[in-house]
């Protein structure tokens, strides 16, 4: 059955005209399409009008025969301008012919030309145009709020253009769109709060806005002048779609003029690369702004939307911290012991004071609960499998719940709209808020619909002709969640996953995982196990070597363990991070000479050092406090070691070890095994220096620990006679760019914080494997910290993607560095989670310096 000419007609039909391929410019404004060789292929009717040379007189000539040699060379050197797709050359006040005044000048490119505009210039305000818009631009207060921003910004464009009225029109989600803010001459309010059909502005204008920022239409009932040829050598018309001058379609002509207006102007307001809104100007009468003044409102308008991104920046910072004293007082009610249903419960005025809502609802665990005003559990599990079928990750806000889900119509009253928060993978767990139906009247410019007519070219939709308030009843429908509120859903959301939920995730695979996690034990107790017994042998074989009796060997050897278990209790009671130099020096004096620390005397500032230099320098000073007892100073009562730490140049630390009281000293008929100890250790392990002088007036032994063993120097010896722990500061070195891939948010947060204090300049984070590599495509960076487990991934083709970069990088694992972790990655740096700001400096230290062996 055919379809009727009605029934074929729909809003598209607007969005199908072709506004771009209209054939006709504005007559304030002459065009020409020059070829790649300079050579006029098209000119607009006016150009004779404008520029004094007929139209067809120009058609088919080099451009060089119509403007003067000074005029095209300009052109010439500014047509780098071009390179974008949208790019456009603007030049003012040229002088392009003898007699002819200065024109302003636009160039751009379309197709296969280049199209040049031309505007008479007027008189020249003597006046520079940023002394009148910096002041516009400085009067912006965005601390009132949105409404008060878009008023300013109306009044400063009005003052600015001379329009009798501006407008700002913001686009809502469905592409409708609300006059928030306007300034008229007359004082009145005719538009302020009014709705707009998104049929008003159809898709390809929107389009149009996004890549030609402002538009002017001088006078409606100017009837253009053609562009000559209407077609190019292939047959199709030239595009104007970037034409400053382009003529206006027939339809927004009448649109227009059923609104009374005889000259609008409209200038994008771009946020995030997309059209937020519009600034919309109207006037009674024909009005023309120069091409110089139109690109400063057109700076304005940039500098507005900068202002609209901080005050929404603002807004977003003020949610962050809001849900950050949330997360607080969650944190609070689990530590009391409190579980996931009973917290959120206790805090759930604390969550309406960031997100207000009429009822609360956790479904955890096919369980429900509820608060306030929200639907029964049958109705709710009904609406459960809804949200399982219908939203993702994120977090999912409607207004009007009854659209996609009917059953929502019965209890409107109690929930209208909703905002589910998933909080688990699988099966679903949500935390959904509950707003009630609120009755709302719409005001709309006019009756949205639009009538149809029967004219030369068919049925066609007509613009409305009145723009006189149209109200609308809108019923099943609740407060609209803002973006503010939408942007603390979503911390939120992260909050529980990241946070709390992971310890309930865990506690539901604990079982299955349990075999697993054995295993893993038991390989890692293996592994550690056999260092231990490697490390105890070596000991057993060199003590045994070197001792003449039972009991020096006895001696010796229970010694050098009970040192390293020392050097071990102090790393582990910090966790296994960087610990400090002049407590490990006291313990082992105080371990072996009576009165040790008043026989000890420190001088110069601690440092704290990587777990590897720590049980290196165990045995070393073992090895010294027991040779002082048996032979050295601290044999006799009035003995004294003096110990002198200096931070050296490039980051390295010195030790001085002298002894002073005790008998003369001589040097060992023999190297024993203590001996290659307090020589070679350092050197050989720790890559530093060592030298030992057996003086009459006691032994001197000076030490060098090379930079990336030493996480940070300066903290007071007097201090450290406990293992210090590990400050709050954080040692600078890094420079540049870095990235962080994490897939658990608040750790992501924490490290980039962390290498941010350490000097990075900016940190990029990531959460997978994939959206790294595509960052790493197009850029280079200084560093990276990867965390090894990615969900059901690893970071494994980062780390060799960053390892054939040349990019020194950190692994971040809680299993520490297992030889299957080693073998799978490059070579690397490997930090145990969880880590610190000190730990983190030290491995990174480590990585910049080439020190890639596990640690």
């Amino acid at each position: 059955m055919p379809q009727s000419p009605e029934a074929a007609t729909d809003l598209t039909n607007c969005d199908r005209e072709p506004i771009h391929l209209l054939g006709r410019v504005q007559s304030y404004g002459a065009l020409l399409a020059v070829s790649s060789d300079w050579i006029v292929q098209h000119a607009s009717d006016n150009l004779l009008a404008i520029f004094g040379v007929e139209s067809c007189a120009a058609l088919g000539r080099p451009l060089s025969e119509l403007i003067s040699p000074e005029g095209l060379s300009l052109i010439r050197r500014n047509l780098h301008g071009l390179e974008n797709r949208d790019g456009a050359v603007r030049l003012f006040a040229v002088p392009l012919r003898p007699r002819r005044g200065t024109y302003d000048i636009c160039l751009h490119q379309s197709g296969n030309h280049i199209l040049i505009e031309l505007e008479p210039k007027h008189a020249r305000s003597e006046r520079d145009l940023m002394t009148e818009v910096y002041p516009q631009i400085a009067a912006l207060r965005r601390d009132r709020g949105l409404t008060a921003l878009a008023r300013d910004a109306a009044r400063a464009l009005q003052a600015l253009s001379g329009f009798d009225s501006v407008m700002v029109y913001q686009f809502q989600p469905d592409l409708s769109g609300r006059v928030i803010a306007e300034s008229r001459l007359d004082g009145k309010n005719r538009y302020d709060g009014l709705m707009f059909p998104a049929s008003d502005i159809p898709v390809q204008a929107r389009a149009l806005y996004k890549r030609s920022l402002l538009r002017l239409i001088a006078d409606v009932d100017d009837p253009g002048s053609p562009v000559r040829p209407g077609l190019d050598d292939g047959g199709l018309p030239l595009d104007l779609s970037l034409a400053v001058t382009r003529a206006v379609s027939p339809i927004h002509i009448e649109y227009l003029r059923n609104m009374k207006v005889r000259a609008s102007m409209s200038v994008s307001i771009m946020k995030d690369g997309e059209l937020w809104g519009l600034f919309a100007c109207h006037n009674a009468t024909p009005h023309y702004i120069d091409y110089e003044r139109r690109t400063a409102i057109e700076m304005f308008a940039h500098m507005f939307a900068y202002e609209l991104s901080r005050f929404e920046e603002t807004r977003r910072k003020q949610a962050e911290s809001e849900t950050n004293r949330l997360q607080t007082r969650l944190m609070a009610q689990m530590a009391d012991g409190h579980g996931l249903s009973e917290s959120l419960m206790a805090v759930s005025e604390d969550i309406a004071g960031v997100i207000p809502h009429d009822g609360i609802i956790l479904f955890e665990n096919d369980t429900f609960h509820a608060r306030g005003r929200t639907p029964s559990e049958e109705e709710f599990r009904s609406l459960a499998r809804y949200l399982d079928r219908s939203i993702g990750n994120g977090v999912h806000a409607t207004d009007r719940l009854s659209a996609g889900h009917p059953p929502a119509r019965d209890y409107a009253g109690r929930c209208a709209g909703l905002l589910a928060i998933p909080i688990s993978k699988r099966p679903r767990d949500y935390l959904v808020l509950c707003r009630r139906e609120v009755r709302d009247t719409v005001e709309w410019a006019g009756e949205p619909a639009k009538a149809m007519e029967v004219g030369p070219n068919g049925t066609r939709l007509t613009p409305r002709r009145s723009f006189e308030i149209w109200q609308e009843t809108v019923e099943g429908r609740s407060v609209a969640w803002s973006d503010q509120e939408l942007h603390s859903a979503e911390l939120l959301r992260i909050v529980l996953l990241e946070i709390f939920l992971k310890i309930t995730d865990a506690s539901n695979l604990e079982r299955k995982r349990a075999q697993e996690q054995q295993q893993l034990l038991i390989s890692e107790l293996n592994h550690r196990v056999r260092n231990i017994l490697n490390l105890m042998r070596g000991l057993l074989a060199q003590t045994r070597s070197s001792a003449r009796t039972m009991e020096e060997f006895t001696q010796n050897l229970d010694g050098r363990i009970h040192a390293l278990a020392r050097a071990h209790d102090q790393l582990t009671s910090e966790q296994w991070e960087p610990a400090s130099l002049c407590a490990l020096i006291r313990c082992e004096i105080a371990a072996y000479a009576s009165g040790g620390a008043e026989r000890l005397v420190i001088e110069g500032p601690d440092a704290m050092i990587s777990p590897q230099a720590f049980t290196t320098m165990a045995l070393v000073l073992h090895e010294l406090a027991t040779n002082s007892v048996k032979y050295g100073a601290l044999k006799e009562p009035s003995g004294r070691v003096n110990v002198t730490l200096k931070e050296e140049p490039g980051g390295s630390l010195s030790l001085a070890w002298i002894e002073r009281g005790g008998p003369a000293v001589t040097p060992p008929k023999r190297r024993g095994f203590g001996t290659m100890i307090i020589e070679g250790s350092i050197p050989h392990e720790l890559k530093g220096d060592a030298d030992v002088s057996y003086r009459l007036t006691g032994l001197e032994a000076r030490f060098r620990l090379p930079a990336q063993v030493i996480s940070s120097i300066g903290t007071d010896p007097a201090l450290a006679a406990a293992p210090a722990p590990a400050g709050d500061s954080v040692p600078t070195g890094l420079t540049g760019t870095g990235i962080v891939l994490e897939d658990t948010l608040i750790i992501a947060m924490d490290a980039a914080g962390i290498l941010e204090d350490m000097g990075a300049e900016e940190v990029k984070i990531f959460s997978g494997v994939q959206a790294a590599l595509r960052f790493l495509e197009d850029n280079r960076v200084d560093f990276a910290l990867l965390d090894v487990n990615l969900g059901e991934e690893q970071s494994i083709p980062v780390a060799e993607r960053l390892h054939t970069m040349g990019t020194p990088f950190v692994l971040a694992t809680g299993y520490g560095a297992t030889p299957e972790l080693l073998e799978a990655y490059p070579p690397c740096v490997v930090v145990q989670k969880p880590f610190s700001a000190s730990s983190l400096a030290a491995a990174f230290t480590r990585a910049q310096a080439g020190d890639l062996t596990a640690g």
